[in-house]
């Protein structure tokens, strides 16, 4: 088991004071968007050792099955097939949605042999896998997850009083789910751009008078992506999408083909190592309407919020089941004066301490005390035990 050292992402989107606040740090003034735990090698995570700092992605190279185990080399190759972050979301995040597998594959292997740069900012697929995700809140967490039901989100649009998207209404309700839903995306897409600027600013001016009566609604969000984004296309097409709250401890899962945008707050997220995002507008970046228009999933959703239920007794862990086997994520409450909790073993394992402290131990008698923001590495071989006060979050691969 090693402390790990970890690099924050300054994003411009970040909150300039959530991940100080957690670390226990004075802020910089400049926004720090992501602290990322694991080995991926646009910024691993460092191993503490007496000899001098170590590239986790270099310690599991050089010994793949000794720091991850057979099982997980055997199902997933030689390296660690999670990255585990704390996400602060100052601004909203841009509207993106993720490939599956196979489309991840034919989309890297197409952009390969036409000899696009993997740098190039018309540059889609930076890799050849999947990116499904989990965001659990730390703080009330808001986001958009999915397609509102259309006839739902046509109300919402004929509440605005904006005559240029009372087609898009008209659309969402005569037609089918999946039909409305595409050709009302793809319409917002390709309009002329100074017309959607115009309904884009209407739409946010209405959606501002309308959210002054619910701050925690849908109106209010949608109206301060526009304050943040103001005439893009984005505000339009994250009206077709649900508004999600979450409360610290309840979760998001987002499989591929959901649009998603995360709005505000701070959450811890997890997610399969790959970099490969197709976004929907509110970002200055390339936006591949054609491919994003094919991985895009055409069907309303329940955006499914996850998290502990039941009596405070028995959510003291509590694991995020999703339907993929890269990552699980769970959550332990830690309670001074209780037993030592022994957590699971045989998988590779980052431990994050986001409240209080946790003190963790193996069975060979190494320690480590861990306090907010900061985490741990445990290979497969490593069996911890953990006490303490406070709240541990656990990043391992799925048994």
């Amino acid at each position: 088991m090693d402390r790990l050292t970890n690099t924050v992402r300054p994003y411009a989107w970040g909150s300039t004071t959530d991940i100080p606040r957690l670390l226990g740090t004075e802020p910089t003034g400049e926004p720090q968007a992501e602290l990322w735990m694991g080995a991926h090698p646009g910024a691993p995570s460092r191993l503490e050792r007496p000899g001098g700092p170590l590239s986790l992605a270099d310690a599991i190279a050089a010994d793949p099955e000794g720091q991850l185990g057979k099982d997980t080399v055997h199902r997933f190759g030689p390296s660690l097939p999670f990255l585990l972050k704390v996400l602060a979301a100052g601004s909203p995040l841009s509207l993106q949605v993720h490939p599956d597998r196979a489309q991840a594959q034919a989309g890297y292997a197409a952009e390969e042999a036409r000899g696009v740069p993997a740098d190039a900012p018309e540059r889609t697929y930076k890799d050849a896998n999947h990116k499904p995700e989990l965001i659990c809140a730390l703080t009330p967490f808001d986001g958009l997850c999915g397609f509102r039901d259309p006839a739902a989100t046509a109300g919402l649009l004929d509440g605005l009083g904006v005559d240029s998207l009372k087609p898009y209404a008209d659309l969402l309700r005569a037609r089918p789910a999946t039909d409305a839903l595409r050709e009302v995306l793809t319409a917002v897409l390709t309009a002329d751009r100074d017309a959607i600027a115009a309904s884009a600013t209407q739409a946010a001016e209405a959606a501002a008078r309308l959210g002054a009566d619910d701050p925690e609604g849908p109106y209010a969000a949608y109206a301060d992506i526009a304050r943040h984004y103001p005439g893009d296309p984005g505000v339009i097409a994250a009206m077709l999408l649900n508004h999600v709250r979450l409360q610290p401890g309840q979760a998001l899962y987002l499989a591929a083909g959901v649009p998603h945008a995360y709005l505000k707050g701070l959450g811890v997220e997890i997610m399969a190592n790959s970099d490969n995002v197709l976004r929907c507008g509110l970002t200055p970046k390339h936006i591949d309407v054609p491919e994003l228009l094919r991985i895009v999933r055409f069907e309303p959703t329940d955006p499914g919020v996850i998290g502990p239920v039941g009596d405070p007794a028995d959510r003291a862990d509590h694991t995020y089941d999703v339907p993929i086997d890269e990552f699980r994520l769970s959550r332990h409450l830690l309670t001074d004066g209780a037993p030592p909790r022994a957590l699971p073993h045989g998988s590779p394992q980052i431990l994050l301490c986001t409240e209080g402290h946790a003190d963790l131990r193996t069975a060979d008698g190494t320690t480590l005390t861990l306090a907010p923001g900061r985490s741990a590495w445990a290979t497969a071989a490593d069996r911890v035990e953990a006490s303490g006060s406070g709240t541990l979050f656990r990043a391992a691969v799925a048994p």
